[in-house]
């Protein structure tokens, strides 16, 4: 809990720094930002990358959100005062808390926490009750992310939604419950409740297809295609072994078959519920035709309107929207002779304080929650710093995971892996069980300790940047770079592969390329034994008792000048 002394202080530290919070909060309570007429006759609702969360939160967007390339200065590779600008949202406000990291502290104390399940039905229901028929889509990183999820495997996320009333959903992290499991899920759960599609997923064996590939559903007279794109990286970024048999990829050819398929049979309006990341889609949008919609997810970029992006027989809107049920999207098409004659978009982020939790979700989330309640309360540290995980390079709760690592395994550097999901802790606040678990709750959490020689440890900076910073996006993952403690290092991401990492360092002394290091690690994409993550960082928080001011060890970025994904 945040102590009144912090609250105060941190209040006096926003205004000082231009944030207007009282006066602001006062204007937002005047005005209801969910009040949004609808547009035409086929609308659809859009949430992604919930990661699990049941729970109102705090998220801090990323400070450091780097394009390059043809993405340099293009969404979503805006951050701070760049994002504001571009979209002209005022400074100081609810909406310019939501899309950025700017005085984060002091506005979240002020605007309090986003999303929760409880919260998002009510404006689910809200936003239904004036756009008859409006489906409500999931773009994945449902089942995974919190302690409860991985306790029962994704039953709490697949029960609370249900009651959510998702229509349709594709998927990511869903795969790393394994085959049997998702499989499962889908028969026995979400049959006759939610279609769950990925038109880019198909058996090695035979080349068949393993989930629907699409859906039709008719809405006030319009024919709706939905096509599912699930992330087409999965057995790279996460253990292949999870989801053997399965071959994933983008399948540009493919998914143009599917689209001119559905059109054939009549559909008017044509959408892909993707889990590309937002640069795979504007790229697949500028070169498949026929799609009226990407609405994306994987990268957890909240862009604030849609992206107009051209290809060879028209445009495609492109939107992501964000992570942690922070936002819902709303798309609105006016479709009349078959044709679409206006659209509307609006992303709104979810404002916990603003929507009064709708009892149902309540109830059910109190029930799924009840049986862990001593678990998830367990308070093993306080934190006098800002935790936070999100932006290209180290973030707060990131390095302590790192100096977990080395300090409980003696370890001279430590990997951590740059995964994008992960809450927000404020100063002051209790460091819990449920809070240690929203940043490592996976299937295959293992802590390794390995040597590795001074070359190894660049050609892993090497691999991660050309993920990251690769000039085509098909060649990207969508994460952020490993995570590092001890290891110092330059970073280049204009320059080519191979060519992006320099000047290795430990403890001030250069790395030496044919040196062994010793190196810990987790989260292995290989099948290592090892103790789970959690207990390494509990016993450490539970030993440290309180987390001080952290010195977050970034790397020296070079050739960045004038690049708005990047506020240092």
């Amino acid at each position: 809990m945040i102590e009144r002394r912090e609250f105060g202080k941190l209040l006096a530290l926003g205004a000082a720094a231009g944030l207007a919070l009282p006066g602001v909060a006062a204007r937002a309570r005047t005005q209801n930002p969910y009040d949004i007429a609808p547009v035409g006759n086929v609308h659809l609702l859009h949430m992604t990358d919930a990661h699990a969360q049941l729970m109102p939160v705090h998220y801090r967007e990323p400070q450091v959100n780097i394009g390059v390339h043809n993405a340099r200065n293009r969404s979503p590779h805006l951050v701070g005062k760049a994002l504001l600008e571009r979209y002209q949202i005022a400074v100081d406000t609810r909406q310019a808390h939501a899309y950025t990291h700017l005085d984060y502290s002091a506005a979240a104390l002020e605007f309090g926490q986003v999303g929760g399940f409880a919260h998002l039905a009510t404006l689910i229901k809200q936003l239904k009750a004036v756009r008859p028929g409006a489906l409500l889509l999931d773009g994945g990183d449902l089942w995974q992310g919190s302690a409860t999820a991985l306790w029962t495997q994704g039953q709490d996320m697949v029960d609370a939604s249900k009651l959510l009333g998702i229509d349709v959903m594709t998927g990511h992290w869903e795969f790393t419950l394994g085959t049997e499991r998702v499989q499962s899920i889908i028969k026995n759960d979400l049959g006759g409740h939610t279609a769950f599609l990925a038109q880019n997923i198909r058996d090695k064996e035979f080349g068949d297809p393993v989930f629907p590939g699409h859906v039709m559903r008719e809405l006030n007279g319009v024919p709706v295609a939905i096509i599912g794109q699930a992330f087409p990286y999965t057995p790279v970024a996460n253990p292949a072994y999870l989801m053997e048999g399965w071959s994933f990829g983008i399948r540009e050819r493919e998914l143009q078959e599917k689209i001119d398929e559905v059109r054939r049979n009549g559909a008017q309006v044509v959408v892909l519920l993707s889990h590309n990341g937002a640069d795979t889609d504007i790229k697949l949008a500028s070169r498949v035709s026929g799609l009226d919609a990407i609405l994306g997810g994987h990268t957890h970029d909240a862009i604030p309107s849609a992206l107009e992006v051209k290809n060879p027989k028209g445009i495609t809107l492109v939107t992501n929207a964000g992570s942690n049920g922070k936002f819902l999207g709303a798309l609105d098409f006016d479709v009349r002779g078959g044709r679409i004659k206006n659209w509307s978009y609006k992303l709104l982020p979810v404002f916990s304080d603003l929507l009064n939790p709708d009892p149902d979700m309540s109830s059910l989330i109190s029930d799924i929650r009840a049986p862990y309640a001593e678990q998830l309360s367990e308070v093993l540290a306080t934190t006098d710093d800002l935790l936070y995980r999100r932006g290209n390079f180290n973030g707060s709760f990131d390095q302590l995971i790192c100096n977990a690592l080395r300090d409980e395994l003696d370890a001279e550097i430590a990997f951590s892996p740059g995964f994008r999901w992960g809450t927000t802790l404020l100063p002051a606040s209790n460091i819990t069980m449920e809070d240690l678990m929203a940043q490592v709750a996976i299937t295959y959490p293992a802590v390794t300790v390995n040597e590795m020689s001074g070359a190894a440890l660049k050609t892993v900076l090497e691999d991660v940047a050309d993920n990251l910073f690769n000039p085509d996006p098909y060649y990207q993952q969508g994460g952020d770079m490993v995570r590092v403690g001890g290891l110092g290092y330059s970073i280049t991401p204009n320059a080519g592969a191979g060519e992006r990492i320099g000047n290795l360092s430990l403890n001030g002394q250069s790395i030496d390329a044919g040196k062994s290091y010793k190196v810990a690690g987790w989260a292995s994409v290989h099948r290592v034994e090892g103790e789970p993550i959690w207990d390494v960082v509990g016993r450490w928080l539970r030993s440290q008792k309180v987390v001080g001011t952290l010195l977050i060890e970034q790397p020296q970025v070079n050739g960045l000048t004038n690049n708005l994904g990047y506020a240092g």
